[in-house]
């Protein structure tokens, strides 16, 4: 049965009484800095205050503070760290906007903002999400499964996790005296979404309640039914249970073995679920009738095994041993069933007292942001971070429906985005993706006709790329027609090949004469950018493998043929009769240059002698910088040798950046032309655009034409190919006010 806790001091009035509460906690050791903690906690307090003088609507059961000093009583149990508990004890308050996040910022540090933050993303996932609607992209589970792969990509923090569970574990406890149509609304979504999430996390106190308490919303029938069957044999089991512990204390004592006993409670839902398994009534259900050896080391654990099969003949097929072979979530133990006392069937379980704080903490059990320990690394926890954060398979426990693993089979990775359909429905695209991509990824129609997009209710550019978390609604038009534009990598509105597909394969079902007139038009403008003149364009319909320049222009226009590749080999061609439209310069024109006999790449400063400083000693792979001696070139040192560092303090025009040996990218110049209308803030957007494209400079030149309020721009800069080139071409060509962009012909 699940109990609702409540280990908090409360005043006569049935406030809580925050100073003895304090006392509570800092004598269990949770508390770092009482103060700190007692500030947030009269701050929460107040806030509730005050909002009962504006409203009058306050009551003791709906108290923001109050669920604040539950969630902290859940992670207190969890041995969570301060700050997570200042976080907890603030963040209804927050979420119901009673005050801001930049007030705790200010106030408590960036830690139990960034906290609260991530919890209130995890809570907006709950709030589009609706677990009892209909799904049209596909099966619920599958919905699910995109759910809590959403939550997951959020997780920057376990905290976060970890006070989310410990929210929703004070809202399902809350919800017992609410309306029917909220108990089974919050109980769906805590059993679909976050008891999984705790089973995941190997949090098994928090994955029962949760289970518990949710079966008891969702299938009150027969959750009564089996606690009823629980209670009339409680005071038999009790007493059945003291004299097997009895029995075998003595027998582990005669050992040498120290071990501490306990029955274990079976919780009502793995009850229900093991009936419906194995199609077995109540009665067969083993293990209702439970004990837990908890021993020092590993080898107690067999030693004790032997002498429980020493005494009471085990069970065949019911022995499993998760210490040899541990759970995915992490779990360890042994698990038997005998024949014990009476004829009776029982189970044991074995294992440490290590194992037993990992099966009941999970993750917590490996906690460290604690004293001294704030900010360090453990391999246990970094491996359940990573394991949480990449994990594919959730190991789920929705009842044992057949099969359900193989539903569950897609990793969380950080090559994937979760966004939202305007009706809540979950959608998973690539790392990159686009409105467009989102709209063809929905239905090919929607694709089609996509004009526009809004993001979270906010109009953005079909390039926008999406991310976690976020709601698109697509804007359409009555008459499908996709862009040509789309199809041309450069401008970035299509990432991911199922939407480049849709697209090319639309416009090869328009009329050919139409895709002749559209791909000359496209090849005409690339050709025309990049200076390229004179070309024989049947001769080069061949070289791109098609017959005729007309069926070369049906291929571009169609989206079969990419315009760059075939300016690539319009510029192969142009070679031999015009040197000067070659990119392919001599390698003394270029303007970096590198120490190409040395294990050290040096960047802009022609080729320096170099030798490796003896103080640090760096090996190939350390982060590395260089410092310009007197006479002896350039010393090489770790970049964080403390030699180096104060070289950089007292010293720093004389230090130079430098990187480990390897053939380097080949860099040629050319030169660019820009008509635009002038307007204030054009160079700017100009240059920021060539330092986001991380093209490097080498000149720039600028006229205004005074009559027209025309401006022209000539920029030689640095390009490793011609696709690159034409990308840049593209994208200073979509800026505000730009007339033509194109390469400057020599």
């Amino acid at each position: 049965m699940v109990k609702v806790r409540e280990d908090y001091a409360v005043t006569q009035d049935g406030q809580v009484d925050i100073e003895q509460w304090v006392q509570q906690l800092q004598a269990q050791g949770a508390l770092e800095n009482v103060e700190q903690f007692q500030r947030a906690c009269e701050l929460a307090a107040d806030i509730d205050r005050q909002a009962f003088r504006e409203d009058r609507l306050w009551a003791p059961g709906a108290s923001s503070f109050r669920t604040g000093v539950e969630m902290v009583q859940v992670l207190v149990e969890l041995h969570l760290d301060q700050t997570s508990l200042v976080a907890a004890i603030l963040y209804r308050a927050v979420r119901e906007e009673r005050v801001s996040l930049d007030v705790i910022r200010k106030a408590f540090g960036d830690e139990v903002a960034g906290l609260i933050n991530g919890v209130q993303q995890m809570a907006a996932i709950s709030a589009i999400h609706h677990p009892l609607k209909g799904h049209v992209l596909g099966q619920a589970e599958g919905q699910l499964d995109n759910v809590r792969k959403m939550l997951v990509t959020m997780i920057d923090d376990v905290r976060v996790a970890l006070i989310k569970l410990a929210e929703r574990t004070c809202a399902l406890r809350a919800v017992k005296d609410a309306d029917a149509n909220k108990r089974m609304r919050v109980a769906r979504e805590v059993f679909d979404i976050y008891a999984p999430l705790a089973h995941r996390l190997g949090i098994g106190h928090i994955k029962w309640e949760l289970e518990d308490l949710s079966f008891r919303y969702l299938h009150a029938t027969a959750y009564k039914k089996i606690a009823k069957l629980l209670d009339e044999k409680r005071l038999d089991r009790d007493q059945y249970i003291k004299r097997v512990l009895t029995i075998l204390q003595d027998a582990l004592s005669d050992a040498g073995i120290k071990a501490d006993l306990t029955g274990r409670a079976k919780h009502i839902y793995s009850i229900w679920r093991k009936m419906r398994r194995k199609g077995i009534d109540f009665s067969q259900v083993y293990d209702v009738r439970a004990v837990r050896i908890l021993v020092p080391e590993v080898r107690d654990c067999y030693a004790a095994l032997g002498i429980v099969h020493g005494i009471w003949r085990h069970i065949p097929h019911e022995f499993d041993d998760y210490i040899a072979n541990p759970k995915e979530n992490g779990y360890q133990s042994l698990h038997t069933a005998v024949i014990g006392p009476e004829g009776k069937v029982m189970e044991v379980q074995i294992r440490t007292h290590k194992m037993h704080e990992e099966a009941e903490l999970g993750v917590c059990a490996h906690w460290l942001y604690k004293g001294t320990d704030r900010g360090k690394k453990a391999v246990g926890y970094e491996a359940k971070i990573n394991w949480l954060r990449q994990v594919l398979e959730w190991q789920e426990e929705l009842g044992d429906i057949s099969g359900l693993a193989d539903h569950l089979h897609a990793d969380v990775t950080s090559d994937r985005v979760y966004v939202f359909t305007p009706d809540g429905h979950v959608v998973d695209l690539p790392q990159g993706a686009t409105p467009v991509d989102f709209a063809y990824r929905v239905h090919t129609e929607v694709g089609h006709a996509c004009r526009g997009a809004k993001l979270n209710g906010r109009i953005v550019p079909l390039t926008y790329p999406l991310k976690t978390g976020d709601q698109v609604f697509i804007l359409t038009s009555n008459n499908p027609a996709p862009s040509r534009d789309w199809l041309n990598p450069s401008l970035g509105y299509i990432q991911t090949s199922r939407a480049r597909a849709k697209v090319a394969q639309w416009f090869k079902m328009q009329d050919r004469d139409r895709n002749i007139a559209d791909g000359r038009a496209i090849l005409e403008d690339e050709f025309r950018r990049l200076s390229i003149y004179d070309v024989d364009l049947d001769e080069l319909a061949q070289k791109v493998n098609l017959k005729a320049a007309d069926d070369m222009f049906a291929a571009v226009g169609a989206g079969d043929l990419r315009p760059t590749h075939v300016a690539n080999v319009a510029q192969e061609m142009l070679e031999p009769k015009s040197k000067q439209l070659d990119l392919k310069l001599n390698p003394a024109r270029r303007k970096r240059d590198y120490d190409s006999e040395s294990d050290v790449r040096i960047q802009g400063v022609g080729k320096l002698m170099t030798h490796i400083a003896k103080c640090c000693k760096p090996l190939p792979g350390d982060p590395i910088g260089g410092y310009i001696t007197v006479g002896r070139g350039v010393t090489v040192h770790r970049q964080d040798c403390l030699t180096f560092l104060h070289q950089q303090e007292y010293e720093p025009n004389r230090i130079i950046e430098v990187s480990w040996g390897g053939k380097p990218e080949a860099v040629y110049p050319v030169d660019i032309e820009i008509q635009a209308y002038d307007r204030s803030g054009l160079l700017r957007d100009i240059t920021s655009l060539l330092a986001t494209s991380k093209s490097n400079v080498l000149a720039l030149n600028t006229r205004t034409n005074m009559d027209d309020n025309t401006a022209m721009m000539v920029v030689t800069l640095e390009i490793s190919s011609l696709e690159q080139l034409a990308r840049l071409l593209a994208q200073i060509r979509n800026l505000p006010n730009i007339i033509d962009v194109r390469r400057k012909r020599t």
